[in-house]
Order: structure tokens, then sequence, then C-alpha cells
């Protein structure tokens, strides 16, 4: 009987980073009034409906399988490598985002410290820990 190789990661580094530049234009998103094109005059603003149920983007949490250690760590640097681009970089600024190996999960629980915050990919933290911008 033969181990069977890793599956496949679901999502190689620059798709995570991909998705990570677009949770920031998520974030940064102003709609524009229907029948209305963008001006440089001030409009009156138009809220999109999920903002008005939740007053604060919440927390983005990657969990990372399908490829051994070394293919976790290149995820993390190219998520954390993302935060060059402008708009990612407030993104971070402002959001907390975690990213955390599925076997730590699986070892520890999701709630243990084993996630790792973009901003500081080093660190290990819970889930819930505030973090310090």
């Amino acid at each position: 009987m033969t181990a069977s190789p890793l599956p496949p990661a679901t999502m190689g580094p620059e798709r995570l980073a991909a998705k990570l530049r677009a949770y920031a234009r998520l974030h940064h998103y102003t709609p524009v009034p229907v029948g209305r094109r963008r001006t440089m005059e001030p409009v009156q603003e138009v809220q999109e409906e999920w903002r008005r149920h939740y007053p604060l983007f919440p927390r983005l949490l990657f969990v990372l399988d399908g490829t051994g250690p070394s293919g976790i760590d290149t995820r993390l640097r190219a998520l954390h490598a993302a935060d060059v681009h402008p708009a990612v970089a407030r993104f971070l600024r402002a959001v907390t985002v975690l990213a955390a190996p599925m076997t730590d999960l699986l070892q520890h629980g999701p709630t243990a410290a084993v996630w790792r915050p973009l901003r500081d990919p080093e660190q290990r933290v819970g889930w819930m820990d505030q973090l310090v911008p």
C-alpha cells in the first residue's frame, strides 16, 4: 500500500493574492446612484444593503490546505507581499486578515493561537484576539 500524495492546493499563491485584492476593492467600493455617472461633485451617499446590517467589514480568514509546509509558507508570503498594493495596504490596516494551515486547525482547534496575521505572519494569534493596527 502506497501513501497517496497530497491533493493539489485549491488556490495557488497568485490567486490568493488576487483574492485579497478583490476583498480590498469590495471594502473600498462606493456605489454610484442609478442613472448617474461618476463625477467630481459630491453626491448623496448610496449604501450597499449589507453595510446597513454589518457596520464593520468582517475579519477575513484564509484556511490553507492541500500542500506541505513549504507550500503553506509560499502562500503566506504571497498574501503578505500583496500589501505592497496601496488598496490592499489600506485594507489590511482597516480589517483583520488571518491565515492558518488546516493541519494546525485540526490539531489544535480553530480557537487556538494558530492564526497568522497577514501584516505579521511570524506572529500566532487566536482568531478572536484583538490586534493592534
